[in-house]
C-alpha cells in the first residue's frame, strides 16, 4: 500500500470568535480587561487583543508577563504577577465570559450561506474555540438557534494542549473520520489559531475583517473607505505573515471560492504541507 494525497476537501474547521460568531471577536477581549480590573490593574482593548486565540487561561499568563501590566502588579503588591495571580483572574474571568458570552454570540452576516454552500460541497464542519468547555455549552446552543450546529465542537481544555499545537483540529479530525490532515481547511483570525492548521498539516485561511485584527463591529466595518480597507489589508496580512496561511480573505463570505481553489489544488498534486 501507498500513500495516496487526497483529491478533493473532506471538512472545513473553524474557529468560533472573530470567524463565525462575534464580528470583531469582541466579547473575549472586553472580559479580560473586566477580569483585570476586579484584581485592580488596568488593561486597554487594545493590549486584552495581543494574545488573542491562545487559550484563556493563557491568555491570562501571557498578559501578566507583559511590562507594562507586571509594573502595574509591582506597583500594587511590590511583586511581578506569579501563577496564584493567573488563577485569580481566571476564576473571576470564567463567571464574567460565561455570563456574557451569549451578547456577543451573533453569526457574522454570511457565515451561515457559506457553510450552507460547503455542505453541499459534501463538506463537514468542525470547529475549535480558544474558549473552555464551559462556555462553548453556553454558546453552542445560541448558535444552534441560529442555525449553526457543526459537526464536532472541541473546545481549548478538552485536549493536553491547546493552539498554537495541532491538538484540537487533529481531535476534529477524528471525531469527524476524516482521511487526511490534507482534505482539511482551518479558518482562523488569529495567528496562533492559523499555526494550528498549520501544524496539523491542513490547508489555512485567514480572516482578515471580521475578528481580532480589524476589531471593529459590523456596521463600523461597513462605514470603511476602499482607500482604508487596502490600507488595512496590507497591515493585517503583514501580521498573519508569521503565520504563513495559505490564503487571506476578508471575512467568512469569500470563503467558497478559497475552497474551489484548493480542490483545484489537490487535483492537481499540492500538499498543504508542500506549500
Amino acid at each position: 500500500m501507498r500513500y495516496r494525497l487526497p483529491s478533493r476537501l473532506q471538512a472545513v474547521i473553524f474557529d468560533w470568535a472573530g470567524t463565525v460568531v462575534d464580528f470583531g471577536s469582541f466579547a473575549p477581549t472586553r472580559i479580560f480587561v473586566e477580569a483585570f480590573a476586579s484584581v485592580g490593574i488596568n488593561v486597554s482593548l487594545d493590549e486584552a487583543r495581543g494574545p488573542m486565540g491562545v487559550g484563556k487561561r493563557d491568555h491570562i499568563r501571557t498578559l501578566c508577563s507583559q511590562v507594562g501590566i507586571s509594573k502595574q502588579f509591582q506597583r500594587r503588591l511590590g511583586r511581578e504577577p506569579n501563577e496564584d495571580d493567573v488563577n485569580e483572574i481566571y476564576k473571576r474571568f470564567m463567571p464574567l465570559q460565561i455570563a456574557k458570552v451569549g451578547e456577543y454570540s451573533a453569526l457574522i452576516p454570511g457565515a451561515l450561506d457559506t457553510i450552507d454552500s460547503l455542505r453541499k460541497r459534501g463538506l463537514k464542519i468542525g470547529s475549535t474555540s480558544g474558549y473552555p468547555k464551559e462556555v462553548m455549552d453556553k454558546l453552542v446552543p445560541l448558535a444552534a438557534s441560529a442555525g449553526y450546529s457543526p459537526d464536532c465542537v472541541v473546545a481549548s481544555d478538552e485536549v493536553p494542549k491547546g493552539r498554537p499545537t495541532p491538538a484540537q483540529s487533529l481531535a476534529n479530525v477524528i471525531a469527524l473520520s476524516l482521511d487526511d490532515v490534507a482534505a482539511c481547511v482551518k479558518v482562523d483570525d488569529t495567528p496562533p489559531g492559523i499555526i494550528e492548521g498549520r501544524s496539523a498539516g491542513m490547508w489555512t485561511v485567514a480572516l482578515r475583517f471580521s475578528g481580532n485584527f480589524l476589531g471593529l463591529t459590523w456596521d463600523e466595518y461597513s462605514a470603511l473607505t476602499t482607500e482604508r480597507l487596502n490600507s488595512e489589508r496590507e497591515r493585517i496580512d503583514k501580521l498573519f505573515a508569521s503565520s504563513k496561511p495559505h490564503y487571506l480573505i476578508d471575512t467568512i463570505s469569500d470563503l467558497p471560492s478559497i475552497i474551489d481553489s484548493i480542490n483545484n489544488r489537490l487535483a492537481a498534486g499540492e500538499s498543504p504541507a508542500a506549500c
